[in-house]
């Protein structure tokens, strides 16, 4: 207990009251590590809006996921041509020669002559490389295709068979599995299993599923796998973004047994895009899960992706976007200085933040617009060394409320330009006698 006289500095429990905390449905089980799956240069490039990287990119945005703590990623399709072979190639010795940690992976149809190309680039460079191998299995794909379950228990297995044979982890991935009936997914998972996958990849293709779904179908494939005997094979999610929900679904797919996430940077992707793995990585580390990992190079990784693949980042996109911690309204820019005036950045940071800007490298930024006050103005100009005098203030102000928009660097520096020159010229002129 504080008495009068006496500062007391407030601890972050008695500031911020976290209901995040309180009760977790189902948090992550004690020493169980997550794992993170970046599909950028797979899924996340066939985006119908989006350029497929020069190679140069490709190498740097392996490099960035390595150092971002990324366990593994999708190098490409090599079935899909010879380009795509040439890639996968190239990223793959790239990560051999550097020494890198995160592990490679690519993408295949359940052909075998999909699996042969991955086969072909692991001998040639000599590097294992997990192999996902992938196939509709819900029923109206199966409709859609003409597909009979005899055949795609087959297919699958001719090509698992043929990547374990040649010494490659297998990932048996089922495409639109949050809307595959029990009873399929049951013979094909089992049929996976049999002929050595080490991975079940959960697909929510189409952006379907809710938490509810999520929990029943991990539990599904846990109860599945634990009859089999089989609890040494892991389980991947993949989730899509069509309902606005991949980020959170994502979350809760790690909190319900899921032991792999997918995302892309960005979430981009097919049709509205993927679980953005750089807000997954900044939730995570924001719930406490990710206390030892680096995400120093996050926004770096965001903007190289944006570059490369020629997609604009919206402002308001979470931590990357330009107006991610910017204000111009008046009451949260007088909070923050307020906030700050008490010596207390770690306060200022969050006072109007739920994500601390000063974490991932960031700052907040108090902007002067029509919604603004006198705080927006003395602040932005103490940032800049300038003297906030009251006529000063006043006049910036007054333009700032004339307007319909957020006055950009330029157009304070003109407003203070124009009141110095106006001030001189006002100043009496000394006469001699």
């Amino acid at each position: 207990m504080s008495h009068p006289g006496e500062t007391h500095e407030m601890s972050e429990a008695e500031i911020i009251y976290d209901w995040n905390s309180v009760e977790k449905v189902a948090p992550l089980t004690p020493g169980r590590r997550l794992e993170f799956f970046d599909e950028t240069l797979r899924d996340g490039i066939q985006s119908p809006s989006v350029v497929d990287p020069k190679i140069d990119d490709k190498l740097k945005l392996v490099q960035l996921a390595n150092d971002l703590g990324v366990h593994a990623m999708d190098l490409g399709l090599p079935g899909a041509g010879q380009r795509a072979i040439e890639d996968v190639t190239r990223l793959v010795t790239f990560i051999r020669d550097n020494r890198l940690v995160v592990k490679p992976g690519a993408a295949a149809r359940t052909h075998v002559n999909d699996i042969k190309a991955i086969v072909e680039i692991s001998q040639k460079t000599g590097v294992e490389i997990e192999v996902l191998a992938f196939i509709g299995s819900s029923p109206i794909r199966l409709y859609a295709e003409g597909w009979d379950l005899e055949g795609m228990l087959k297919k699958s297995a001719e090509a698992i068979d043929l990547a374990v044979k040649n010494g490659l982890p297998a990932t048996y991935v089922t495409e639109d599995t949050t809307r595959s009936r029990p009873e399929v997914l049951g013979k094909l998972f089992s049929n996976a299993v049999d002929h050595g996958a080490t991975r079940l990849c959960i697909c929510d293709t189409v952006g379907h599923a809710t938490p509810d779904g999520i929990r029943n179908i991990l539990k599904f494939t846990r109860n599945l796998l634990d009859a089999m005997g089989a609890r040494h094979v892991k389980v991947d999610w993949h989730g899509h973004n069509d309902r606005g929900m991949a980020v959170p679904n994502a979350i809760f797919a790690a909190e319900y047994g899921a032991d792999r996430v997918h995302g892309t940077a960005l979430g981009i992707g097919e049709r509205v895009g993927n679980a953005s793995l750089d807000q997954i990585l900044m939730n995570l580390k924001l719930l406490g899960e990710l206390p030892d990992t680096d995400l120093s190079k996050l926004l770096l990784w965001c903007r190289l992706t944006a570059k490369a693949c020629h997609v604009p980042i919206p402002a308001n996109y979470p931590l990357v976007g330009s107006d991610a911690f910017r204000t111009a309204t008046g009451v949260h820019a007088a909070a923050i200085v307020k906030a700050e005036s008490k010596g207390h950045t770690w306060l200022a940071d969050r006072i109007y933040s739920g994500v601390p800007a000063a974490l991932f490298g960031k700052e907040q930024e108090i902007e002067i617009g029509h919604y603004s006050g006198e705080s927006n103005v003395t602040y932005w100009l103490r940032k800049r060394g300038i003297e906030p005098e009251v006529g000063l203030v006043k006049r910036i102000l007054g333009v700032a409320k004339s307007g319909d928009h957020i006055l950009t660097e330029d157009e304070v520096r003109q407003i203070i330009k124009d009141h110095r020159a106006a001030e001189t010229s006002s100043r009496p002129v000394a006469s001699f006698p």
